[in-house]
């Protein structure tokens, strides 16, 4: 059954390992490069609560709420593997708010990998394992298995959708950016090129960051957004089938605070936007179902929905990133080959997204998001933790008498 129009919302939950002030005194002496209790910026354990009582607790107990109320709201959300670890270890009762959500029936989880990483672009086999670890690791605890693909930082090209496709998965996600679109719109379930089952959804991004970005600045001309103006605006493309709003779960709480009204936003949201008969919410999987390809997309290069450029610079950008990020994917077969679990992990710690996003040097446009977003006071400084944890991975090689190369 075809609905006239539907919100996709999907919320991507995640917090990474973050590295501590580990210098160049502490390779070979200590091990432990994530648990720091002395500095502030750095304390995983410290941040997940605090992030929790921000954001999760709240956003969960909202959420639960609207799902009572509204037997037709529906959402969708990824949930790293590193920060279910987190959660699991620091935090088991918001875990456990996740899995109320989970356990009504209308909140479908998203595939990605374990560790947020960007395998995908320097090992194939890495990337395989780690969705895999992800898969069964969404199960174990919510006893769902996905079904729809979201890459790190949503990082699309056509070989992923092509992958995606023959893995079987029936969906996949990406960002709807105007340089790809040209003059079509993202509120439209589409195909990517090269395939022929796999379905694309793509981000609505104008839509999607007047909530996540711009929702709280007094300086925006639009300032204050009501969710009556907002479904206005979503209902003003009239021959839109789904209008994709993705962004972070922090949005709520945290990157928009409690006092910009963001809560209450969404508290009425679905009143608004369920007052046409025509209208209604629906997970990534319904999309697909619902609503047949009309065209089929080519990202022949990356894509992603960070920054002005859209593409993997961020992460990428500047030789530091590039260097490390290498020297880090060129270990992958010593560790594994030590069979060392602990090793194993603490290099797929370092692979998470975040590390190299820390390192960005990016000005302008997209400084203040990078500054505001890091853990350490420069790029530099970012650089020379990771550098010097991953020195010490290759100390533990040697010790374990482990045969490499640099």
């Amino acid at each position: 059954m075809n609905y006239q129009k539907a919100i996709v919302l999907y919320l991507h939950v995640h917090q990474p390992f973050r590295i501590k002030h580990y210098t160049v005194f502490d390779i070979g002496v200590d091990h432990n490069y994530f648990n720091s209790y002395e500095d502030n910026l750095t304390n995983n354990v410290q941040i997940i609560n605090k992030v929790a009582e921000k954001s999760y607790l709240p956003t969960n107990n909202l959420l639960l709420r609207l799902l009572n109320k509204h037997p037709e709201f529906k959402l969708s959300l990824s949930i790293s593997g590193t920060v279910l670890e987190q959660m699991e270890n620091f935090a088991p009762n918001v875990l456990n708010s996740f899995k109320e959500l989970v356990s009504s029936g209308r909140v479908e989880i998203v595939a990605e990998t374990y560790y947020h990483s960007l395998a995908f672009f320097y090992s194939k086999d890495e990337f395989q394992r780690q969705v895999d670890m992800h898969q069964k690791k969404i199960f174990e605890i919510f006893g769902q298995k996905p079904n729809v693909f979201r890459n790190t930082e949503l990082a699309y090209n056509n070989e992923l959708a092509s992958w995606a496709e023959e893995a079987g998965f029936k969906g996949i996600l990406a960002e709807g950016w105007d340089n790809i679109l040209n003059w079509r719109s993202p509120n439209f379930v589409y195909r990517p090129v090269n395939t022929s089952k796999i379905s694309l959804l793509l981000k609505n991004y104008k839509l999607s960051d007047d909530i996540a970005f711009r929702f709280g600045d007094k300086n925006w001309s639009e300032w204050p957004l009501t969710a009556n103006k907002f479904c206005h605006w979503v209902s003003e493309d009239h021959n839109a089938t789904n209008i994709d709003l993705f962004m972070d779960y922090e949005t709520f709480g945290e990157h928009q605070w409690e006092h910009t009204g963001i809560f209450d936003f969404m508290e009425h949201l679905p009143v608004e936007w369920l007052k046409n008969d025509n209208h209604r919410f629906m997970t990534v999987s319904e999309a697909i179902d619902n609503f047949e390809p009309v065209d089929y997309i080519d990202m022949p290069y990356t894509v992603t929905w960070a920054d002005t450029e859209r593409d993997l610079s961020a992460w990428l950008g500047n030789s530091m990133q590039q260097n490390s990020i290498s020297a880090l994917y060129q270990l992958e077969q010593q560790v594994l080959s030590t069979n060392n679990i602990n090793l194993i992990s603490d290099w797929r710690k370092l692979q998470t997204s975040d590390h190299f996003y820390y390192m960005c040097t990016k000005w302008f446009n997209d400084g203040d998001i990078h500054a505001y977003f890091s853990a350490y006071d420069t790029p530099y400084i970012a650089y020379m933790n990771f550098m010097n944890a991953l020195n010490d991975i290759r100390s533990r090689l040697f010790d374990l008498g482990v045969d490499f190369n640099g």
